[in-house]
């Protein structure tokens, strides 16, 4: 924390404050919904004094636009404020989502900033995004969605899976091929309204830690020019927009579940007695700290300083598989090993450790498994240095 500006240290503290006193209270009651088998998901009644508390302290917007009546803060800032909304298992964060934001933000035209930008920036709507496909993935070599022009309509065809935020979206970002080629050229994205005809929500999949996401289908669904985000063919260049800020973001959201979960194994080593000893004098138990807070110093580093090239103009599609990668990995041995110093209570579905686990579970695969971000790295930097 120290490592941010003043202003931004304030920010944090701010959101820090605003996590133990709204947020971690509710986290009994979420626990009890996902060991019930429900979703892990905050009701209307649930979320909307938290929205009336985040709108009163300025907690809305704070990276859109001033000019729509957002706080532009920068990446760095950005940081700091996920890493502390990761230390709760409640699922709740300040709209609008930074990374379909920035994206919209950097390819609109003038009618969809007044349709779709300016109302998302003020939080009055939501939105979801559709890449992955069943068998393919999101390789755009193997992309069969297809988009056909029509006149002054597009005609969509396909189907997509693993959506997260549906229903509730106003609007998803579909990826569509619009021309032949086995690359990402061709590709063109379309913004789709929730009550578009030929659009549906197929079925839903409960993934893990009480998460749901949704697989579409798109059966001649009509959408007029006016929905092409960008230019035709440029969409899949566009969404790595989106795709690098989600990867930078995950940087500072495994850093705050990690720094969870080592403040809970501080806290249960030195009061657990075992044998007559206490955890906190067990060598097993102190290099698991002493790793944990290594580990999580370096990842908070590495977050930043992409955060602030990016900031700067610069390109951190490098940077941004490399937090993936080992952002992902830290919080997973961390956590572990704070599930271990618990025992038996550790995997118990009544503490936050189990949802925070299956929760890094899963972002080892979204977004690029990991293997996928490794074999881009080594290729950047062979691809560079021949």
């Amino acid at each position: 924390m120290t490592l941010l500006p003043e202003e931004h240290r304030a920010l944090q503290e701010t959101v820090a404050r605003f996590v133990e006193r709204e947020l971690m209270p509710l986290e009994p009651t979420l626990l009890a919904r996902e060991a019930a088998g429900g979703e892990l998901h905050l009701t209307a009644d649930e979320a909307a004094p938290l929205m009336a508390t985040c709108r009163e302290i300025g907690l809305t917007g704070l990276d859109a636009p001033s000019e729509m009546g957002g706080a532009d803060l920068p990446a760095v800032a950005l940081m700091g404020v996920q890493e502390e909304l990761s230390r709760t298992i409640v699922p709740f964060s300040f709209p609008p989502e930074s990374p379909v934001l920035r994206l919209l933000m950097a390819v609109a035209n003038d009618d969809q900033r007044r349709r779709y930008l300016e109302p998302y920036a003020q939080g009055l709507i939501r939105s979801a995004t559709a890449i992955s496909e069943p068998g393919a993935g999101a390789d755009p070599a193997a992309m069969t969605t297809r988009a056909v022009k029509d006149g002054d309509h597009w005609v969509l065809n396909g189907r997509k899976i693993w959506v997260s935020y549906m229903p509730a979206a106003d609007f998803t970002v579909v990826l569509a091929r619009t021309s032949p080629g086995k690359d990402h050229r061709g590709i063109t994205a379309f913004l789709v309204d929730r009550d578009t005809p030929g659009f549906r929500i197929e079925r839903e999949i409960p993934m893990l830690g009480g998460h749901r996401t949704y697989e579409l289908v798109f059966e001649d669904c009509r959408v007029p020019d006016a929905q092409v985000l960008g230019e035709p063919g440029s969409g899949f260049a566009h969404m790595q927009l989106r795709l690098t800020r989600r990867r930078l973001l995950m940087g500072p959201m495994c850093i705050g579940m990690a720094r969870r979960a080592l403040d809970m194994m501080v806290e249960h080593a030195n009061r657990r007695v075992t044998f007559g000893v206490p955890l906190a004098e067990r060598q097993a138990v102190q290099w698991w700290i002493a790793d944990a807070a290594t580990e999580i110093h370096a990842c908070r580093l590495m977050a930043l300083d992409a955060a602030a090239k990016q900031d700067a103009g610069g390109d951190v599609r490098t940077e941004a598989s490399m937090i993936k990668v080992f952002a992902t990995e830290m919080a997973t041995r961390v956590i572990d090993h704070a599930m271990q110093a618990f025992g038996a209570m550790g995997v118990a579905k009544e503490m936050p450790l189990q949802l925070m686990a299956q929760k890094v579970r899963t972002m080892r695969v979204y977004e690029g498994p990991t293997e996928v971000h490794r074999m881009v790295i080594a290729r950047r930097l062979l691809g560079g240095r021949r």
